[in-house]
């Protein structure tokens, strides 16, 4: 006599049961994907066109500038903030680096 191993097949109920946890774990995995790429669109979009109204609100300022003989604002408070951040960086760089010892 041959000794055989007994096993017992799913039945339908559990192969069904199988086939819908898998179903949605692909499902959820899916959903998990574009709820990430609607996220790096809605992060990636707005730059250029932020960069587009920029552009063009610089030129209509530089192109008013020279109509009316007037030095462009942006530039000037720009060149403000330059300077100030120049000084600032001058003084933190002569300092030199402040390091205790003790002893």
């Amino acid at each position: 006599m041959h000794a055989y191993l007994i096993t017992a097949k799913p039945s339908r109920w559990l192969r069904a049961v199988r086939r819908v946890r898998a179903c949605t774990a692909r499902m959820a995995a899916g959903l998990l994907m574009v709820l990430v790429a609607v996220l790096v669109l809605v992060c990636r979009i707005p730059r250029p066109v932020i960069n587009w109204i920029a552009t063009g609100a610089a030129n209509l300022e530089l192109w008013l500038s020279i109509r009316l003989n007037l030095p462009p604002l942006g530039s000037l408070s720009g060149l403000a903030l330059a300077r100030a951040f120049l000084a600032e960086f001058r003084t933190a760089w002569q300092g030199g680096a402040r390091t205790e010892t003790t002893e």
